[in-house]
C-alpha cells in the first residue's frame, strides 16, 4: 500500500471516529434530557444494545430519537410521557416473539415497556443480534 493510500485511510478512519463520536453525543444529550426513571431504563436499553451491535454500528439521533445504524436503520428506543420504546425496525421480527413478550404493549414495530422496567436483556440481545444479522444480509446482496 502506498503512503497516500494510508494516509487516506487513516484520515477516513478518524472521520468515522468522529462522526461515531458525535452521534453518540447526541445520544448523549437526548439521554440528560430524559428525566427519571426513564433515563436510567434507557441507559440501560442502550447499554444492552452497544453489546450486541458489531464495533462499525453508529450512533445516531435519528427522527428524533436514539439509534443505531448498521448498514441502514438497525434499532432505535426512547422515552415518551408514560412508557419507552424500542423500535426493531422490522414489524415482522416481533410477530415471532409474541411469547416473549406478553405483558408488554406490542404494536406494528413497537414495543412499550414501563418507564422504570427495561426489557429483559436477554430478549433485547436477541432482537437486536437478529436485525443484525438481516441488516448484514442486505450488505452481501
Amino acid at each position: 500500500m502506498s503512503k497516500t493510500s494510508k494516509a487516506i485511510k487513516s484520515e477516513n478512519k478518524k472521520v468515522a471516529t468522529k462522526t461515531r463520536a458525535s452521534g453518540a453525543n447526541d445520544v448523549d444529550t437526548y439521554l440528560a434530557a430524559v428525566s427519571e426513571p426513564a433515563r436510567s431504563t434507557l441507559k440501560k436499553v442502550r447499554s444492552v444494545i452497544r453489546s450486541a451491535v458489531p464495533a462499525e454500528a453508529t450512533e445516531r439521533i435519528s427522527y428524533g430519537i436514539p439509534a443505531f445504524r448498521y448498514n441502514g436503520f438497525l434499532v432505535g428506543y426512547a422515552a415518551f410521557a408514560k412508557h419507552c420504546s424500542f423500535f426493531p425496525g422490522s414489524g415482522s421480527l416481533l410477530q415471532d416473539f409474541t411469547k416473549q413478550l406478553k405483558g408488554v404493549e406490542v404494536s406494528t414495530g413497537t414495543i412499550r415497556f414501563p418507564l422504570d422496567k427495561p426489557l429483559p436483556v436477554a430478549l433485547l440481545k436477541k432482537l437486536v443480534k437478529i436485525r443484525v444479522e438481516k441488516n448484514r444480509a442486505k450488505k452481501t446482496r
